[in-house]
């Protein structure tokens, strides 16, 4: 199991994603889904599950998600916000933690500078970043014969991993 789903304490998760970050340019036009978990944890690469058309802001149809096969993916940008899936009769969205419900609008970031622990693979520093299986960072593009590694690349790794098990990543996507 991943340490960023892992609950440290009472409902709290650890971060996927430092606040050590460069936010240059974002997107706001994808929705995204969490049918399948109960959260889904910032810090990943987010793909392009069904598009929308035309200008697409408020179009359902365009929404992303952690792709859980690498082959044919678009990468779209670094997700920024947690998304839960929480009754709200009960409690509200927590937006000090930067949440977004299900469903709804997230904020992916295009081009910029993160600190992450959503990386899979041994990772070195100059390392072009590609997006692999589960929405984590890899240094190996995916295994595609028909596609070039330049649709996959997202970015280049600026360090190793830490004791902690993060790097840090330039994010060029747009």
């Amino acid at each position: 199991m991943l340490d960023s789903v892992i609950p440290q304490n009472k409902g709290e998760l650890n971060m996927a994603l430092k606040p050590d970050r460069i936010e240059t340019q974002t997107d706001v036009s994808f929705f995204m889904n969490n049918a399948t978990s109960s959260t889904i944890v910032r810090g990943g690469v987010a793909s392009v599950s069904t598009g929308g058309s035309g200008v697409a802001m408020d179009d359902s149809s365009a929404v992303v998600s952690y792709a859980t096969a690498t082959s044919g993916c678009k990468p779209v940008g670094v997700l920024l916000n947690d998304v839960v899936n929480i009754d709200l009769t009960r409690q509200h969205i927590n937006w000090h933690k930067d949440e977004v419900q299900g469903g709804g609008k997230v904020t992916l970031l295009q081009v910029g500078q993160v600190t992450t622990d959503k990386v899979t693979g041994t990772i070195a520093a100059g390392d072009s970043a590609y997006v692999g299986a589960s929405g984590l960072f890899s240094a190996t593009p995916p295994a595609d014969g028909t596609t070039e590694d330049e649709n996959y690349r997202v970015g280049r790794f600026l360090s190793s991993r830490d004791s902690d098990g993060y790097v840090k990543v330039a994010v060029n996507i747009a």
